[in-house]
């Protein structure tokens, strides 16, 4: 059981629900609906997920283990072997390679899907990069984004050519993963990053700690905030050009929009350093997040919107018991 748990947390199994959705979305926002190839496209979203995660982890082994409230992920305690995490970023390449000649099964390779193929291969290459040198380059946060977008790309181009709806979603994929890295990660890792000389946006823009104190400059807050007003903004944009919409569909979004713009603004005001606060905050605002685009493409698969919005959860709550983490305790 105790390597159920190890082997749960490395692969962040709880999170995947979100995480490997965007391929699905890529799909939906060309008009592909069915079951086989959106549960292909899922698989290919995880395993990618899943290989960024664990690639980050073995890269941060040495940084883990500064900071006491981390020796319990599994390559720091020891439970999975760094062998064995290069051993599962090997096989999840090989599985997403393996999912996509299923889903591309005696269909031509034709100009949408060799650039679909260019996508995937760009976003491996870019969270790569990221993953292993990411703490030495100041603003490789937008290599990770980039890299989530090209994935969400990969799902719409293995099908059709890309429409407004679909480059919308792109760059709320992009902003939302920049944020999630840049301005969360940023503050969350404020006390162990200047230890290894991270070279970060965060620690660029001034995030510092003095004691329990944490210091977060005005330009670093304003470019967070920008970053959650732009996507506010995005979300409404598709209906303006001719997406349809209902009335309690656009409230629902309005909802959801200013629930993570008030979370944004409580977390840039945080004068007091507490891990587990923010951790709370991060994962508030991610099932939020993840609720947004299925809201948007209501109008397209219908009730399956309101599903895959509370699909997130649903999965987290499932998987979260082969952890061994109590719910809605993230260890990050």
């Amino acid at each position: 059981m105790k390597k159920i748990f190890a082997y749960s947390k490395l692969l962040r199994l709880p999170g995947l629900g979100g995480l490997a959705i965007p391929p699905v979305f890529g799909a939906i926002s060309v008009g592909i609906y069915d079951f086989y190839s959106l549960t292909l496209l899922f698989l290919i979203g995880a395993f990618s997920a899943i290989y960024g995660f664990v690639l980050n982890d073995y890269a941060d082994v040495e940084l883990d283990s500064l900071i006491p409230e981390l020796r319990g992920k599994p390559l720091v305690s020891g439970e999975v072997s760094r062998k064995n995490a290069v051993a599962v970023c090997f096989f999840c390449v090989l599985l997403a390679f393996l999912s996509i000649a299923i889903l591309w099964k005696d269909k031509i390779i034709d100009d949408l899907r060799f650039s679909a193929f260019i996508s995937i291969f760009l976003a491996g290459v870019l969270g790569s990069i990221y993953n292993l040198y990411g703490k030495k380059i100041a603003g490789s946060d937008f290599f990770v984004a980039i890299s989530m977008s090209f994935v969400f790309l990969f799902g719409a181009l293995s099908f059709d050519k890309p429409n407004l709806l679909t480059w919308i979603i792109f760059i709320l994929t992009f902003e939302q993963t920049l944020h999630m890295n840049a301005v969360e990660g940023g503050i969350k890792d404020a006390d162990h990053d200047f230890l290894m000389g991270v070279k970060n946006i965060a620690l660029t823009s001034g995030v510092k700690l003095e004691k329990n104190r944490i210091f977060i400059p005005l330009s670093f807050k304003i470019f967070g905030f920008l970053l959650r007003l732009s996507s506010a903004v995005l979300i409404f944009i598709p209906f303006i050009y001719g997406l349809n919409y209902e009335i309690w569909q656009i409230c629902l979004l309005a909802l959801l929009t200013i629930s993570f713009i008030y979370i944004e603004i409580k977390f840039l005001s945080i004068k007091e350093f507490e891990r587990a606060k923010i951790r709370k905050m991060i994962s508030s605002a991610a099932f939020i997040r993840y609720a947004v685009v299925p809201i948007m493409l209501i109008s397209k698969i219908g009730l399956l919107g309101i599903f895959l919005a509370v699909f997130p959860i649903l999965w987290y709550i499932a998987f979260i018991p082969l952890t061994g983490v109590k719910p809605f305790q993230p260890e990050m």
